[in-house]
């Protein structure tokens, strides 16, 4: 499985930005697909997660900001994100986990100005 990251970059606080991870390969094994993200001298956090039946969980600071979706026909999974906060600056992975193996995507950065 591999997983592509985009849509990364640099916005202002309060604007909006929205991530996608388009996934190839062996997709019928994944059971769920989602977003961590770590800031500078951070650990990784969860973000928002997606199962293949459609039952998502957020991580509590993005809670009521971010919201995640997927178009199974596009094997692609969105990360919307609204009300962003400088807080949210981070470098943000797509993960995909199937038959109890993890996948990571390369990270794209989110920078958000004050």
């Amino acid at each position: 499985v591999q997983l592509q990251a985009s849509g990364g970059g640099l916005v202002q606080a309060g604007e909006s930005l929205r991530l996608s991870c388009a996934a190839s390969g062996n997709i019928f094994s994944i059971n769920a697909m989602g977003w961590y993200r770590q800031a500078p001298g951070k650990q990784r956090e969860l973000v928002a997660v997606i199962t293949s039946g459609g039952s998502t969980n957020y991580g509590d600071s993005v809670k009521g900001r971010f919201t995640i979706s997927a178009d199974n026909a596009k094997n692609t999974v969105y990360l919307q994100m609204n009300s962003l906060k400088p807080e949210d600056t981070a470098v943000y992975y797509c993960t995909g986990e199937g038959l109890g193996v993890d996948y990571w995507g390369q990270g794209t950065l989110v920078t958000v100005s004050s």
